[in-house]
């Protein structure tokens, strides 16, 4: 992460804030009992609305805390559901200004975009229907949860009428709040009778103190974090591993700050009627965290990536990696907003269905686009293939020159470039020969109708001496069979594995390897066999009966001294040919002129 990006994020983050703390008052979720902004499919058509906003759970919780900033504790009272003992104003106020100062000591409000906007509220908790939980507050010790009923709606016409419900209203009636809070103490008499939205002067002030507080303290915290990661984790010193860590700086620190504010305002006594405006505000700044830490996290698992791939010189990979990378950010950008619109009061449900239907249907037209993406990012995870590779596609035979995001290129023996769709590729057998760790070597060879028996085994047996002899075949397995007769011959076929690294080093080693079997065939006096509709010309010189004699002795020398070879080689007869052939052959170009010298005498 640059110090470039670090700043322009910086910069957005601020952005971002001050149109949060310019607009939020205006927006749906911070506007209070009295205005026009209600969405009015909320209440639904065929209610009618009530004057103080009652119909739903945010409504009554809203109207409830606007009408203690305006300080009309009987306004504020029609939102409580009192019993008939408690209808003298001097009741109602006292319970409202007591449930006021609970509030403002020990209580917790859910934020308001997080109450229900429905006049049917929260259907899907543990709740019954026509309960919600919307906050709790600490009385003398024991907790008191603050729930709102619908009191209205006996009927399925009647329309609903939300209020603090009778249960919480007796347990708030029944406690004394007499102490003073930390700001009633420390605040100047002028600080606390002045007032600005209904608060004392001095709590704006002391919101604006506990901020610095909190992001210093969130500052030093991280510091010694970072301090304590770099002592203990060795690899964090190398400024390559510290940025993973730097990542979560800012993040953190705004994560802990919003946590500190949470709680230092609560301690000291902020009026719930600026902790509940900053309520959403608090929850979008942690928003906007999570997001700036994705995004950084992108940009560091990106950068990585790429490095890596850069040096596996898998250069096809880095544009799979920045696609992949632009779409996430674009995930987090969609989801952030949607997130930060929930936060402070959309209802975001029907922009989510209308997502969800937008991307079925970018991906039903765009369906071969996608299929083709994914089959690219699985060529490059899996490494079917690479460039340079020579394989087999379907029917087509040539040499990888590109893998890109929608098809990969291929150049053919004919020297022309066949275009593959990368989706293809999954419903194709591809079989690549650049993966080859060796190479088949499996001839059949006839020989002539007139070799004897004893010729064939001079051929089994020498044959197999060369296989086990040559360092470049490999031993297990090294068959040579005789297989039958044909038509023309008997059938000898031979079954190895040549070692190599590609095509060309196997037909080098293939090619001396057949030279050394064409010089056995010789020494065994006897020939391949011809095609039976050959005819013999007087130039043919036939077998040749002098070194078939020699061939005939040898294997009855074998045979005196049970050193016949067939049907097997033992285990340390092989093991005593292992590389004794010379490889490439003395007086070759690639054979070694000091080991030659020494094979001299020189």
């Amino acid at each position: 992460m640059t110090k470039e990006n670090t700043l322009y994020i910086s910069r957005k983050l601020l952005f971002i804030l001050l149109v949060t703390l310019i607009f939020i008052p205006r927006l749906h979720a911070q506007l209070l009992p009295g205005t026009k902004a209600e969405d009015p499919k909320t209440e639904g058509p065929s209610f009618p609305p009530d004057s103080l906003n009652r119909r739903t759970p945010r409504g009554t919780v809203n109207g409830f805390i606007q009408a203690v900033a305006d300080q009309n504790y009987i306004r504020a009272s029609r939102y409580l559901n009192l019993k008939r003992m408690w209808r003298t104003q001097k009741q109602r106020k006292r319970i409202v200004h007591n449930f006021q100062r609970l509030l403002d000591r020990s209580g917790q409000v859910v934020s308001s975009a997080k109450i229900s906007n429905d006049p049917e509220g929260f259907t899907d908790d543990y709740l019954s229907k026509d309960l919600d939980k919307v906050g709790t507050v600490d009385a003398n010790g024991e907790e008191i949860i603050l729930y709102v009923e619908n009191t209205g709606g006996i009927t399925e016409d009647d329309p609903p009428l939300w209020q603090f419900s009778s249960e919480t209203v007796a347990a708030i009636s029944g406690t004394s709040v007499d102490d003073n809070t930390l700001l009633d103490l420390v605040l100047p008499d002028t600080l606390r009778e002045r007032t600005l939205g209904g608060v004392p002067v001095g709590h704006w002030l002391a919101v604006v103190v506990i901020v610095m507080i909190a992001y210093l303290i969130s500052w030093l915290t991280v510091a010694l974090m970072g301090l304590s990661v770099r002592l203990l984790w060795k690899k964090a010193r190398n400024p390559e591993k510290w940025v993973i860590v730097r990542v979560l700086g800012l993040p953190l620190r705004l994560f802990i700050s919003v946590l500190l504010f949470v709680f230092f305002s609560q301690q000291v006594g902020i009026s719930i009627i600026v902790r509940q405006r900053f309520s959403t505000i608090t929850v979008t700044i942690g928003i906007v965290a999570l997001l700036i830490l994705f995004w950084r996290l992108t940009d560091i698992l990106g950068e990585y990536t790429k490095n890596r791939m850069s040096m596996r010189k898998r250069i096809t990979a880095i544009s799979v990696i920045l696609f992949v990378q632009r779409i996430v950010k674009i995930a987090i950008v969609v989801f952030g907003i949607i997130s930060l619109l929930g936060a402070v009061g959309f209802d975001v449900t029907t922009w989510l269905a209308a997502l969800g239907i937008g991307g079925l249907a970018l991906a039903l037209g765009a369906q071969k686009t996608m299929e083709n993406f994914v089959g690219s990012v699985s060529l490059i995870a899996d490494q079917t293939i690479r460039v340079g590779d020579f394989c087999q596609v379907g029917e087509i035979k040539g040499t990888v020159e590109s893998i890109g995001m929608r098809s990969t290129r291929l150049r053919t023996l004919r020297r022309t470039v066949v275009t593959i769709p990368n989706g293809q590729f999954a419903n194709v057998n591809v079989e690549n020969y650049a993966h080859r760790d060796r190479f088949l070597f499996n001839p059949v060879w006839e020989f002539r109708m007139e070799t004897t028996p004893d010729q064939l085994r001079f051929l089994l047996v020498e044959i197999r001496n060369v296989l086990y002899a040559h360092p470049k075949v490999n031993n297990d397995p090294a068959k040579v069979r005789f297989t039958g007769m044909s038509a023309n011959g008997f059938e000898i076929e031979i079954f190895a594995y040549i070692e190599a690294t590609n095509l060309d080093v196997s037909q080098e080693i293939q090619e001396d390897v057949l030279l050394r079997i064409l010089d056995v065939v010789a020494q065994s006096g006897t020939d391949f066999a011809y095609p039976s509709q050959t005819l013999y010309m007087a130039r043919d010189g036939g077998l040749n009966d002098e070194k078939g004699d020699i061939a005939k002795e040898t294997v009855k020398k074998w045979k005196e001294a049970n050193a016949l070879k067939l049907p097997f080689f033992k285990p340390e007869h092989i093991e005593e040919l292992n590389d004794t052939i010379e490889y490439p052959p003395k007086g070759s170009v690639g054979f070694n002129k000091k080991d030659q010298d020494d094979d001299d005498g020189v």
